[in-house]
């Protein structure tokens, strides 16, 4: 449920994206629904009160919706600024690699992969087997944002479609992948080998 609420702005930013750009009233204000732009705001909008909404709600968001919230709050805000949807097509390779960057840093500062603080409450596994889990994450948000900076760039017209469908594409992909990684290593887990 809390990974369905993380994709409320993206949702709304995509519909927004879609719509044939019109003139509506809004507040005594006439505002342009529609396009790029109009996406980019509702898209900082629903950031802020979706991540806001969870703040108030859990008294704290997790380092990711932090990274998330920040570059949206960034790209987006330069997009708008400066009137150039540059900026934004940047924000999901570099929230990308930068989550690659956090996983690899990972391998060398603390005593555990990131991906064995983040499961290692829910799941027991060998060492190395930790270590394959994360070098696995790493690859996949360096392809993720590799993907995303290729289709914004070589293919404009599809950039926001990719955005959405593809990166939850790849994403469920993986996360199906690492299911099968997951479920053909849990027999490693011998008590004597649990890496706690």
């Amino acid at each position: 449920m809390k990974q369905l609420i993380d994709f409320i702005p993206l949702i709304l930013f995509f519909i927004v994206y879609k719509l044939e750009p019109r003139v509506v009233e809004l507040a005594g204000h006439s505002v342009t629904l529609g396009g790029i732009f109009s996406a980019t705001a509702v898209l900082i909008i629903a950031s802020v009160v979706v991540y806001g909404a969870i703040f108030i709600a859990h008294r704290r968001l997790e380092k990711g919706q932090w990274l998330t919230l920040a570059a949206c709050l960034v790209f987006g805000g330069m997009t708008l600024a400066f009137h150039s949807e540059t900026f934004l097509k940047w924000k999901a390779p570099v929230v990308n690699w930068l989550f690659a960057l956090a996983f690899a840093a990972s391998h060398f500062i603390g005593d555990k992969p990131l991906i064995q603080r983040i499961m290692g409450h829910a799941i027991t596994l060998p060492a190395i087997t930790w270590i394959r889990l994360n070098l696995a994450w790493i690859l996949f948000f360096l392809i993720c944002g590799s993907a995303n900076l290729f289709v914004a760039f070589t293919f404009p017209e599809y950039w926001v479609d990719f955005k959405v469908f593809g990166s939850l594409g790849l994403t469920l992909l993986f996360l199906a992948g690492q299911g099968l990684f997951l479920a053909r290593h849990l027999h490693d887990a011998e008590p004597e080998n649990r890496n706690e």
